[in-house]
């Protein structure tokens, strides 16, 4: 059987689990429409349930030789992006185009594009990519915040694949703010469950087909109502983006993410903010700093948590200062200098960038 032949009946069946699935997610979409003129809201949410699945690509993505973040993301990597643009512009996790050597989209059509990165931005986590080719038929799909989102509501998560567009239902467990282990906080992040596993870059719908997140991790949330951590994903919400989007299409990063950054990774434990991971190219590894060290103060202030650590280390104006950790080492309690630097001047380019 000719390979291209059996790939496009691939992604014809692929394509009808699509539809038929968004089909029997009909009612839920339209329980809460008014009655009148069901008709017609049945054809729009038709319609834009199509839109939204027929805007979801899939990516893969090769990292630059000698690349850092191979370490831990790997020198291939594959996840999703999501049409937001009319001139093909594509949003996507920004982990996924970390160091990129090179950015491929693979359409609906059976078609493979070459990308380039239009963007990557540090404070929200967010990727923008646009294809060296025009898509063909695809329309943009909106955007909508997280007002009004309540706990429980039922919602649909869609990623790209070598077949197609796979869908999957997810209900919301909450909206609250989110800090990472790699030196990355946001006030609002969606919490969903149950987990969809291939979550980098995958697009979060609502009833209306409108973007409501990007997906970035696999978690162990607390949802309401239980006691015992819940499977689930992290959405970074597309609400962040829009103060930020023309800035982000203009100079490839936000004013937020030029900031101090230390190359550590570290964890809560126990009322305390503990380093688990030290980046090799990093400045606190010539400063000393060790996995396992405990993080007590900031130039002074203390800090158990996350949140306040970046908080206090990010109210430096300039990311290219010296910052004052004091920490415990074993039974020993002292105070570090870390000359900190510019993430994204650390970070390695395409030959020829």
């Amino acid at each position: 059987m000719d390979d291209r032949g059996s790939s496009g009946r691939l992604r014809v069946l692929a394509a009808a689990i699509f539809w038929l699935l968004l089909l029997a997610a009909l009612p839920w979409a339209l329980a809460t429409t008014p009655r009148q003129g069901d008709g017609a809201s049945s054809s729009a949410q038709i319609q834009a349930l199509q839109r939204a699945g027929d805007a979801v690509v899939a990516l893969r993505v090769t990292a630059t030789d000698g690349a850092a973040s191979a370490e831990t993301l790997g020198v291939q990597r594959s996840g999703s992006g999501v049409v937001i643009g009319p001139d093909g512009l594509i949003l996507t996790i920004g982990y996924l185009l970390l160091e990129a050597e090179t950015i491929e989209v693979m359409t609906q059509d059976n078609r493979t594009l070459p990308a380039r990165q239009v963007a990557y931005d540090l404070a929200t986590g967010f990727g923008l990519i646009r294809p060296l080719v025009p898509l063909r038929g695809v329309q943009p799909v909106p955007l909508a915040g997280v007002g009004g989102l309540v706990p429980g509501e039922l919602l649909l998560a869609a990623t790209g694949s070598s077949s197609g567009t796979e869908v999957g239902f997810t209900r919301l467990l909450g909206v609250r703010p989110f800090s990472g282990y790699w030196e990355y906080h946001i006030e609002s992040a969606l919490f969903t469950s149950p987990p969809i596993p291939s979550h980098s870059g995958a697009p979060l719908f609502n009833r209306n087909g409108e973007l409501l997140g990007i997906g970035s991790l696999f978690v162990l949330e607390s949802g309401p109502g239980h006691e015992r951590p819940t499977p689930g994903n992290m959405f970074v919400p597309v609400e962040l983006l829009r103060p930020v989007l023309d800035e982000m299409k203009a100079n490839g990063y936000t004013r937020a993410s030029v900031r101090p950054w230390l190359g550590l990774s570290s964890s809560e434990q126990d009322g305390h903010v503990q380093v688990v991971r030290v980046d090799r190219r990093g400045p606190a590894l010539e400063a000393g700093i060790q996995p396992g060290d405990v993080v007590l103060e900031v130039d002074g202030i203390g800090v158990a948590t996350l949140e306040a650590f970046y908080k206090q280390l990010w109210k430096r104006t300039s990311p290219e200062s010296e910052v004052e950790l004091t920490v415990q080492q074993g039974t020993e309690t002292r105070k570090v200098r870390i000359h900190a630097v510019d993430r994204m001047k650390t970070l390695r380019k395409p030959a020829g960038i």
